[in-house]
């Protein structure tokens, strides 16, 4: 045994047990039949495929072989929610404070303009280029949202607020599970929806500027993050009920993960609720109460729904 396949043989065992002692020669042997030669060590590819492999098997034992399609569609909605929700901020960025002596990151309302450009550019890159070159996109965007954080500080400027930055950071992780491949018009539907929230935006000139600025984002985030908040619901349930029809459970794992997403983007009226007070803009300690027990709730979900899962028969006979 060479050291090649030595490594393989250690990649596999990300493969269930049973799985292996079926399948593994085969396997391994197909790998280095297409090395070359001189190789000694297994490919990034090679190594990604095996690890993609074992964790569809291990899924299917579980009894949830629909997890990682869950995952894709839960990923699609995400980055349709964040870059829709990235549009309505870049609008929103236009219109400076109106009271003139309030810090503004001059043209826009605050550093936040730079994160949703990126989330922009991340929806017409998804449409162009889908694949792993628009997930890095995702996680530019998303780098790019959680560096207002500690850059507000260090060059004296405003930024969006932690209940804006915290769902739409929550939906760009989400929406790092983009997949390799969809239709156009899927691709197309994130750049879509945010050219018609800019449309709208449009209308912002016939609203007196009072309405905007100054408290940053204060005024409209907070009614509309619980409707993206209900709208996203609304669909995810939608899906999973549409292929539960079908005894596909694909849409019931997306709606699962994207429960801590939907719960940040209500996070306003869900503090608010656990007041007792029903306020319509919830305290600061009120709001970190409230994210955390949903940063906490909704992950904590899946590992439950696993095990509600009854586990399939031996994955020996299924093919790879």
């Amino acid at each position: 045994m060479n050291q090649l396949e030595r490594r393989y043989l250690r990649l596999l065992r990300a493969y269930p047990a049973d799985y292996r002692r079926a399948r593994g020669a085969e396997i391994v042997g197909t790998y280095l039949d297409l090395a070359s030669p001189d190789r000694r060590w297994p490919s990034l590819a090679d190594a990604a495929d095996l690890l993609r492999g074992g964790l569809r098997q291990r899924l299917r034992a579980a009894g949830a072989a629909d997890l990682l399609p869950g995952v894709r569609l839960a990923a699609v909605l995400a980055f349709l929610t964040a870059t829709s929700l990235a549009a309505a901020w870049s609008v929103l960025e236009l219109r400076p404070p109106a009271d003139l002596s309030l810090p503004a990151a001059r043209p826009f309302v605050s550093l936040g303009i730079g994160a949703w450009i990126g989330w922009l550019l991340a929806a017409v890159g998804y449409a162009l280029a889908p694949g792993r070159w628009a997930r890095r996109a995702v996680a530019l965007a998303l780098l790019l949202t959680l560096g207002l954080v500690p850059a507000a500080p260090l060059v004296g400027l405003p930024r969006p607020p932690l209940f804006v930055l915290l769902p739409q950071i929550a939906l760009g992780l989400v929406a790092l599970g983009l997949p390799d491949a969809l239709p156009a018009p899927l691709r197309a539907a994130p750049p879509v929806a945010v050219g018609v929230v800019a449309l709208a935006g449009t209308n912002l000139h016939l609203l007196s500027p009072e309405r905007f600025g100054g408290s940053y984002y204060i005024s409209t985030a907070v009614p509309v993050l619980p409707v993206a908040a209900v709208a996203l619901l609304a669909v995810a349930l939608l899906l999973a009920a549409g292929f539960a029809v079908r005894t596909d459970h694909r849409g019931v794992w997306a709606a699962l993960i994207l429960l801590t997403p939907i719960g940040l983007l209500a996070l306003q009226p869900l503090a608010g609720a656990m007041d007792g007070v029903g306020t319509t803009v919830a305290v600061w300690s009120e709001l970190a109460a409230t994210a955390v027990v949903i940063g906490v709730a909704g992950p904590a979900l899946l590992p439950l729904a696993f095990a509600l899962r009854r586990p399939t028969r031996s994955p020996r006979l299924t093919p790879r």
